[in-house]
């Protein structure tokens, strides 16, 4: 078999699998299909997702199925204002060894797993949320001076409720950065509401089968980043993070009047990350400009900071980001 026809084959294998994984979710998880869709796209892109949505829309519940259908290590984190950062990284702790002498032995935290639910983030305090720093960018975790690698592959993710709501502490600016994607949740219509009372109410269990495991998610990861990405295409993401920020000349108005400051080489690259995989699990090789527009959302609307008019006049980032798609043409030239 030559090179090229393995790597139709893997290509085909990861559009199928991508398929039966959202089949295996759904058999549990009712309508939500773009938030499990960017979910996903963030686990094989090897980045973290935020999930923001009020209580009750079962953010919990879907990446907790999400684990239940890959076979990886699982650990939720529930954050409230007590929570020491020392209860996520782990701590030394002082155990006699077989000659019965003290020594320092170092005891992991729920951090050290494949996937990590960080449930409700934004009920600890600023301190403990920046835990999560160095384990999200590095990979890594620091305890008293000794580093300890977190296992491949690792991502976070984590829900929050609504910034406006009593007890909620808002991320730091860094951390936000750090999420690849951040996925607003949004409430099930009506047939979608009749449908989950019956799944979750009634005496039938749902069983979900585990669909991949740590060493498909990685060859998968790296098999997206053979995606093709043509000039033209990298001209144009360029070009639209260059205009969600408001001292340049080919920025809307809207970013000019409302944006303190927009989207930098962390966003440029999220955006190909995402379209890369979404390109992959489309069965195609090269990422269009349609992949980069339908990433731009939930890539970007984090990384988009308002000024104080931006804020007085209740504009949202998502506003913000469809009028900057709406400038920029798929040449990658301002309109």
């Amino acid at each position: 078999m030559t090179e090229l026809a393995i790597k139709e084959q893997q290509l085909h294998e990861a559009a199928e699998t991508y398929r039966k994984i959202k089949g295996e979710i759904g058999k549990f998880i009712v309508g939500q299909d773009e938030t499990v869709e960017q979910v996903l796209w963030a686990v094989f892109s090897g980045g973290h997702a935020l999930l923001e949505g009020l209580p009750g829309l079962g953010k919990t519940m879907l990446v907790r199925t999400i684990s239940d259908v890959m076979d990886l290590q699982f650990s939720r984190i529930q954050y409230t204002p007590d929570l020491m950062p020392t209860d996520i990284t782990g701590t030394m702790m002082i155990q006699p060894d077989e000659q019965g002498r003290q020594k320092f032995h170092f005891h992991p935290g729920p951090i050290f797993s494949n996937i990590v639910l960080a449930d409700e983030i934004n009920r600890a305090t600023p301190k403990t949320q920046s835990s999560l720093l160095e384990a999200m960018q590095e990979q890594t975790v620091t305890v008293l001076g000794e580093m300890k690698k977190l296992p491949k592959p690792f991502f976070v993710l984590a829900t929050q409720n609504p910034i406006e709501l009593e007890g909620t502490y808002p991320l730091p600016e860094a951390q936000m950065d750090r999420f690849l994607l951040k996925i607003n949740v949004e409430a099930p219509r009506r047939e979608e509401l009749k449908e989950i009372a019956l799944r979750t109410t009634g005496l039938e269990e749902i069983v979900l089968n585990k669909q991949v495991d740590a060493e498909f998610i990685l060859n998968t990861q790296n098999l997206a980043k053979e995606i093709v990405l043509a000039d033209h295409i990298l001209d144009y993401a360029v070009s639209l993070i260059l205009a969600t920020s408001p001292d340049q000349e080919s920025s809307p108005d809207i970013v000019k009047n409302n944006v303190r400051y927009g989207s930098g080489p962390r966003g440029l690259q999220s955006l190909i990350k995402v379209a890369r995989v979404r390109a992959l699990f489309s069965g195609r090789y090269h990422v269009s400009a349609g992949d980069l527009k339908t990433a731009a959302l939930p890539v970007l609307r984090h990384r988009i900071f308002l000024n104080f008019e931006g804020e007085a006049s209740g504009i949202s980032q998502d506003n913000i980001i469809q009028e900057v798609l709406a400038s920029v043409d798929k040449n990658g030239s301002a309109k």
